[in-house]
């Protein structure tokens, strides 16, 4: 895989959407472990790579890959920006349409798990659930720096699920990565989304696979709209995709 590096971006957009709560049924082949805090950072000056993923209750599965569908209605998108050189990853993450409490054995119940699509797999990834918790939108953005822990250890292991992970592992091969929430109600999953690269250079984050960018400054044309199908139903949702400026593909 070809890295880019490009400038930190002069703003960073945040989307809006509802979220999922959550525990989860399939990380229940899991114990739970001491909660150990991620490092949060500022955004680093440049990204390796990019990620989207978009969620929704028919891709959800339970801990033995059995389709176990999550919360009607319910959508979400999470963006990543990485610079796995730094092993730091951005995240901009929005949910829509799910109510209830989180609820996971995690140490929280937002997650990006090494689960290709079609199978469960241990999460490797734990952020912060996406606020405020009621009726309307729910998102939750920041940085945050390896090494990454996720509150629990697999059965018969003698470490936490993050142990020994790293970004590069995502850039290798981001089919056999999949984000999700957990609710009481949908324990899970409320929703769930196979991650997908896209460039490095145009990202409107927590745009769920629509990276839009506005023309840079010393051409008029525009970078491609990644996801369309994506923005369009974050548009029927109620979000708002905003590009970022002076940034090159």
């Amino acid at each position: 895989m070809t890295r880019r590096s490009i400038p930190r971006p002069a703003t960073s957009i945040r989307s809006t959407a509802t979220a999922l709560v959550g525990g989860t049924a399939a990380l229940m082949l899991f114990a739970a472990a001491p909660a150990g805090a991620d490092t949060p950072v500022a955004e680093p000056d440049s990204f390796t790579s990019a990620f989207t993923a978009m969620a929704t209750p028919d891709q959800v599965l339970n801990g033995e890959g059995v389709a176990t569908p999550g919360q009607p209605g319910s959508m979400g998108t999470f963006t990543l920006r990485i610079n796995s050189d730094l092993d730091i990853v951005c995240y901009d993450i929005a949910l829509e349409g799910v109510t209830g409490d989180y609820m996971s054995p995690a140490k929280t119940a937002t997650h990006i798990h090494q689960a290709a699509a079609g199978a469960a797999g241990p999460p490797r990834l734990a952020f912060p659930n996406p606020t405020p918790i009621g009726d309307g939108p729910r998102t939750s953005s920041g940085c945050m720096q390896g090494p990454f822990t996720t509150g629990l250890t697999p059965a018969g292991a003698t470490a936490d699920s993050g142990t020994g992970f790293t970004l590069d592992q995502i850039e290798a091969d981001p089919a056999a990565f999949a984000a999700d929430t957990h609710t009481v109600d949908f324990p899970a999953g409320a929703v769930r989304g196979q991650l997908t690269q896209i460039p490095v250079g145009s990202v409107a984050t927590g745009g769920g696979g629509s990276a839009i960018a506005a023309p840079d400054s010393t051409s008029s044309s525009m970078v491609p709209v990644v996801g369309s199908l994506a923005l369009g139903a974050m548009v029927v949702a109620g979000v708002t995709f905003a590009a970022r400026r002076g940034v090159r593909s």
